[in-house]
């Protein structure tokens, strides 16, 4: 069943959460937590920095696990934000 069906509630977020880039040394990565419950934020922090931990912004793989970190944040109810230090383009995204 499609979760995005006409009939279905759109529920509101949990939380909201920030990626942040921290440059080629690592850890590359932090997770903040900016609002919702901790518990949920925290499992997901994990989730995320096992896809992300040695994947800087350029490497070819870094592409396929952000589309799943943020599949992963939309089934947690979870708004995500990246920042990755330079300005993306959104055609690209």
């Amino acid at each position: 069943m499609a979760m995005n069906q006409p009939g279905l509630e759109q529920l509101p977020p949990q939380g909201h959460v920030k990626l942040l880039y921290l440059g080629p040394v690592a850890p590359h990565w932090e997770v903040h937590g900016v609002f919702g419950d901790n518990r949920v934020i925290d499992e997901f922090r994990q989730r995320a920095l096992a896809r992300l931990q040695l994947l800087p912004p350029h490497d070819p793989q870094f592409r396929r696990n952000r589309e799943r970190v943020n599949r992963d944040a939309e089934r947690e109810r979870l708004m995500i934000e990246w920042d990755l230090g330079y300005p993306e383009d959104d055609a690209a995204t």
